[in-house]
């Protein structure tokens, strides 16, 4: 991926770095860097007092530092905030974060220089990835993750494989450009947006599979009833596709299959909020101080992460819901009054248990989560002094986002399982679409069970292990 402008290293192009492309920097890109960089060395003659560059930073940004310090000044400032450990960002997180720095060092206002960007390609290409902490960032921004990048960008932090990046100096400023802004906030927020639009593809075939397990009517679905709602007609208009002639048996689905649509809708546009949330990080100014045209220097607020925290506890509170449709579609699959089938899909009643454990499964599960959907955004506490007072915690809302999303894909495995063993039962669903079904027929070769259907008891763990993967990977 060869850069030529900021605007180049957009989502997309993180969520390729985050997969494994390398990056380069075009010539001229490197020149308008070097550009910049005399301008951002020339402002600093004539400024004045710079915050973090000839002084100290938060509370003690009122210490003037002498031309000793201030050599040394911009190393210190990032070794010393790295007092993160583990559990870290993984490979594919922790690269699309090195993708977002370097994105956000490419706006004039970071006035880095082109070497430092450079390092930071260097870094991806040879896949030495620092340690960045999942937890504990209770700055008003991200300065304790961004000073183990900054760290490994000296050379002398942990990196994820142990291996070491060589040294590496930083020049005036720069030392602040690491700590300053939302990258990793901002690159989760990138990668969540791309999980959570594919687990809500699967959720509507997941949905549309257990609504024809349960016979259940299709009216909420009629065109029309979604009016002035673009996004839940488009669901209605999916979920139709997938069932083109359900098998119908009463007049009212469970209230979990007619309300299930529309969460799925307010979770796709909770989506789009975080999604447009990342672009404005991605071009915003997130540095301070932010050099300005006329050469001056001006502190900023965009490293506070507070819409990025917002939209990602608002996604958050949507798929919680979404998990909770799907567990209660669950229970309602074990009920012979709605399926006609045997009674918690066991073979023998009485003698088998079925799915009721499975489904206990899935419940134990949502209870967890309702704790990760509680709003990280608010509970400031005071820091540095009394420097920072207000924090958004950004960062803490990525994890419970990420918790949120890996727990409704459980859930929704379990749901699967179950429209599998119903499938079984019933020798097939037969108001589904051509996909669908041989969706479902894949599902069926993956557990083992395409040639020699078995109903049976057995460690359903394993099924439902074998489910996430196949949800994870993006094969059903």
């Amino acid at each position: 991926m060869i850069v030529h402008r900021g605007a180049d290293l957009d989502a997309d192009a993180v969520r390729r770095v985050a997969a494994g492309a390398p990056v380069q920097l075009a010539p001229d890109l490197l020149a308008d860097l070097h550009g910049r960089r005399e301008h951002l060395l020339a402002a600093l003659e004539t400024s004045g007092s710079v915050y973090g560059v000839t002084t100290g930073m938060g509370a003690l940004a009122g210490v003037g530092l002498d031309a000793a310090a201030r050599a040394r000044h911009q190393e210190n400032l990032v070794v010393g905030r790295a007092v993160g450990s583990a559990p870290w960002l993984d490979v594919a997180q922790t690269r699309a974060v090195l993708a977002v720095r370097l994105r956000t060092f490419l706006h004039p206002e970071a006035g880095v220089s082109p070497r430092l960007c450079v390092r930071l390609t260097d870094l991806l290409e040879r896949g030495v990835l620092p340690c960045v902490p999942w937890r504990g960032s209770g700055a008003a921004g991200e300065i304790i993750p961004l000073a183990h990048v900054g760290a490994v960008v000296l050379g002398a932090g942990r990196t994820l494989d142990g291996r070491g990046a060589g040294p590496f100096g930083l020049g005036a400023k720069e030392g602040v450009a690491l700590l300053e802004g939302v990258p990793v906030a901002t690159a989760l927020a990138v990668l969540h947006t791309a999980a959570a639009r594919r687990l809500l593809e699967q959720a509507e075939r997941v949905l549309a599979a257990t609504a024809e397990v349960l016979r259940a009517s299709a009216d909420p679905l009629r065109p029309g009833l979604a009016r002035a709602d673009d996004v839940l007609a488009g669901v209605h208009e999916r979920l139709r596709a997938l069932r083109p002639a359900p098998v119908v048996a009463g007049l009212q689905a469970p209230l979990s299959v007619r309300v299930a649509p529309a969460a799925l809708a307010v979770a796709r546009r909770r989506v789009d909020d975080l999604a447009g949330a990342a672009d404005r990080a991605l071009e915003g100014v997130t540095d301070s101080p932010a050099l300005l045209p006329e050469g001056s220097f001006a502190g900023t607020a965009g490293f506070a992460g507070t819409e990025l925290a917002a939209a990602t506890d608002a996604l958050g509170a949507a798929l919680l819901h979404v998990a909770d449709t799907s567990v209660a579609r669950t229970h309602r699959t074990l009920d012979p009054r709605l399926t006609g089938l045997s009674p918690q899909l066991s073979p023998a009643p009485g003698v088998q248990a079925g799915l009721v454990a499975v489904h206990k499964r899935a419940v134990g599960v949502v209870h967890r989560l309702r704790r990760f959907a509680l709003p990280a955004l608010g509970g400031a506490v005071e820091t540095s002094l009394g420097q920072e007072d207000v924090q958004s915690f950004a960062l803490e809302a990525a994890e419970c986002c990420a918790e949120l999303l890996e727990g409704l894909r459980e859930v929704l495995a379990v749901e699967l399982l179950a429209v599998h063993r119903a499938r079984l039962l019933r020798g097939g669903l037969a108001g589904l679409s051509a996909g669908l079904t041989g969706a479902l027929d894949g599902l069926a070769a993956e557990l083992g069970d395409a040639v020699d259907p078995d109903v049976d008891d057995r460690p359903y763990g394993l099924d439902v292990e074998r489910v996430v993967g196949l949800l994870r990977a993006g094969r059903f």
